[in-house]
């Protein structure tokens, strides 16, 4: 009972609850977004190439990370590996990089806003780079893009 009451006051503090909703949302979304499938894309073929796969195999590894969303090409396939990636790269430049040793010590509130946007940023470019090397597994895979797609729609 206790466990209720506490969440009743949770609830009851509207920050809080909007806070929570937001998040429940962007679940919501995101979960939504792991099984829309890229348009062109036969998910049939590459779910039988992952079975041909070792149980080992990186791509399996990844495929666990996202929920299943790698193997079935879906919209939402990267999750959140792009942004964990670039916060990584973010806090290793830290410990070699003067101006990012600068920005994480020094700086305060001004040198946290700095890093989140040079975090954003990479993110950004991290997601093309692995996006399209996920296009060009997917146009690997035999049968994995539509006989009904015309040549030379996608460039890879």
């Amino acid at each position: 009972m206790k466990l209720f009451t506490v969440i009743k006051n949770i609830w009851s503090i509207k920050e809080l609850r909007d806070r929570i909703t937001y998040t429940l949302l962007l679940l919501l979304v995101y979960r939504v977004g792991t099984f829309i499938v890229l348009p062109g894309v036969v998910p049939a073929a590459l779910d039988k190439a992952s079975q041909n796969r070792g149980a080992n195999d990186l791509l399996n590894l990844i495929n666990v990370f996202t929920g299943g969303a790698f193997n079935n090409a879906a919209v939402l396939a990267l999750g959140v590996m792009p942004y964990i990636t670039a916060s990584i790269i973010v806090q290793l430049l830290g410990f070699a990089v003067p101006y990012f040793q600068r920005l994480q010590t020094r700086e305060g509130e001004s040198g946290r806003k700095r890093l989140n946007q040079i975090t954003r940023l990479l993110t950004v470019a991290i997601t093309l780079v692995q996006g399209g090397g996920y296009l060009q597994l997917i146009a690997s895979t035999p049968g994995a893009i539509s006989p009904n797609i015309p040549e030379g729609l996608f460039w890879f």
